[in-house]
């Protein structure tokens, strides 16, 4: 019988296999950092994992992983559901894994039309070979396939025919705006043409609602989280990275998430190498601090690995807001994203509240009882 209280344990995982990619991404500089290919985490020590729900392949870019097959086969031991988050570069690669694993999900980032994509990802050919994929996997049957963009500065607009080709190929599209974090080594991923982006943005929420679909509701509700973090708002709904979900770097260490920046705080809850058992990671001292910083952190992200659990978690408040926007869409009337809910859940109200990057000051703040 474990001594660890099983209902406490997490259900996501997203596997950083990799800080190595032969993209060149305008908002993302993690490929001037790779990771040293010889020091990264195996499918050996991946075995350590808990039983979760769902896990999330990615990187950098996983398909630079001679080994990513092996991996995947650990990851299925763990969970039903694995998606690989890729470039789409690697085109045999990709199908070969799809061959392989045909319940597999592929998740291929597409940064606007041809042209719009190769410049922002620093890659000719990069929207062909995306394509190409996609249209290659949906040939072969493979149902959990689909693309998203992250949107920056200049390709919002794109994201509003992007999601109608999605419509019309019948595959699932994902959104993001962009972040700074250690993880994609920047800092000065900014918006500065919000109304414009706002603008795009609220399009296609009106879009999502429009649809019969209850998932492409929900994400309208994610998309106005997204409106939410461009105006700098505090989250509509509290982080609780490290609890439901959270993420292994190439070596090892597990972070609640990828949004940590070291000019606020960045802290692992342990490494992987250093443990018998995940449970020792999981329900240690350490992780308990982290999860308190985490309370505490100033930031306001919105990225679907720490907005969707808890959207789930607190479900009711995404549910109210979805069944009275889908009347007033049904109705031929607006959505409303000019006053944005915040649910009170019990949060801190120092979590998100983007004070300075004033390291002492904030220290002091998460050690506050």
């Amino acid at each position: 019988m474990s001594e660890f209280d099983q209902s406490l344990m997490p259900t996501d995982v997203s596997i950083i296999t990799t800080y190595r990619c032969q993209m060149r991404c305008k908002m993302c500089d993690i490929w001037e950092n790779p990771s040293d290919r010889k020091s990264e985490i195996t499918a050996k020590d991946l075995e350590i994992l808990p039983n979760l729900k769902f896990v999330n392949v990615t990187g950098g870019e996983p398909f630079l992983r001679r080994d990513l097959e092996e991996i995947v086969e650990v990851a299925y031991t763990k969970a039903s559901r694995i998606v690989i988050s890729t470039s789409g570069w690697h085109v045999e690669r990709i199908i070969k894994m799809a061959e392989r694993f045909p319940d597999i999900g592929i998740r291929v980032s597409i940064e606007g039309l041809s042209q719009k994509n190769d410049f922002l990802r620093g890659r000719n050919g990069g929207f062909d070979r995306a394509l190409k994929v996609l249209l290659t996997l949906k040939e072969m049957g493979v149902k959990d396939i689909g693309f998203g963009i992250t949107v920056s500065n200049k390709n919002s607009a794109d994201m509003l025919q992007l999601h109608a080709l999605s419509q019309e190929l019948g595959m699932e599209f994902a959104t993001a705006a962009f972040h700074n974090s250690y993880y994609f080594h920047k800092d000065d991923n900014v918006i500065t043409n919000q109304d414009e982006v706002v603008g795009n943005f609220h399009e296609l929420i009106e879009r999502l609602m429009k649809e019969n679909s209850p998932k492409s509701w929900f994400r309208a509700f994610f998309n106005l989280g997204l409106i939410n973090y461009i105006k700098n708002g505090k989250r509509m709904l509290p982080c609780e990275a490290g609890t439901a979900n959270f993420f292994i770097e190439p070596y090892g260490d597990v972070y609640p998430c990828n949004g940590l920046e070291e000019r606020y705080w960045k802290e692992s809850m342990g490494n992987i190498h250093n443990a018998n058992s995940f449970e020792e990671i999981w329900f240690s001292d350490k992780a308990n601090q982290v999860r308190e910083k985490v309370r505490k952190c100033p930031k306001n992200c919105w990225m679907v690995g720490t907005a969707a659990p808890v959207m789930k978690k607190y479900i009711k408040h995404p549910v109210k807001w979805v069944a009275k926007n889908k009347i007033k869409s049904m109705l031929g009337r607006p959505i409303c994203i000019e006053e944005i809910p915040r649910y009170d859940v019990g949060q801190d109200p120092q979590q998100g509240d983007l004070r300075e990057d004033n390291a002492s000051d904030l220290n002091i703040g998460f050690d506050e009882k």
